[in-house]
C-alpha cells in the first residue's frame, strides 16, 4: 500500500511541474510588458478557468491528499519497528560479583580494598649485585 501510494504521489508531482511550467502568466501578452492591465483589479482581469488551471487544481488536490496519507502510514509504521538491542543475539554470561565493603569494616578475608591498595607500596625491584 505505501509503496503504490508513493509512486502516485511521484506520478502526481511530475503532472504537477509540467501543468504549472505549461501555463502562460496572467500578464503575458505586450500590455503586460508595458505595465498595461485590463481592469485596475488587484491582480489583472479574471478569465474563465482553462483546462489547465482545472488540471492544475486537481493536480495540487491530489498532491496534497497523497503527501498527507504518505505521512499517516510513515507514523503509523514508525512504531513497529525493532531496535538494535531487540534484534542482538542474546549471550548467557554469568553475573560478575563485585565484593563490597563498607568503611570502618574488614574486608572478606583475601581481598584488599582499593584504600589498601592505594596504602601498601610496591615492592622493591631486586637489586642485580646482591644475593
Amino acid at each position: 500500500m505505501y509503496i503504490l501510494l508513493l509512486i502516485l504521489h511521484v506520478i502526481v508531482c511530475l503532472f504537477l511541474i509540467v501543468v504549472v511550467l505549461l501555463q502562460s502568466g496572467k500578464a503575458a501578452d505586450l500590455a503586460g510588458a508595458f505595465g498595461g492591465m485590463g481592469s485596475q483589479t488587484a491582480f489583472g482581469p479574471r478569465g474563465s478557468a482553462t483546462l489547465l488551471s482545472k488540471a492544475t487544481t486537481i493536480s495540487a488536490v491530489l498532491f496534497m491528499v497523497t503527501s498527507l496519507s504518505l505521512s499517516i502510514l510513515a507514523t503509523r509504521s514508525a512504531g513497529l519497528a525493532t531496535s538494535v538491542l531487540e534484534t542482538a543475539p542474546k549471550t548467557k554470561t554469568a553475573p560478575v560479583q563485585v565484593p563490597v565493603t563498607i568503611p570502618g569494616q574488614q574486608a572478606p578475608a583475601g581481598t584488599t580494598s582499593p584504600a589498601q591498595q592505594q596504602q601498601t607500596p610496591p615492592p622493591a625491584p631486586p637489586t642485580p649485585g646482591k644475593k
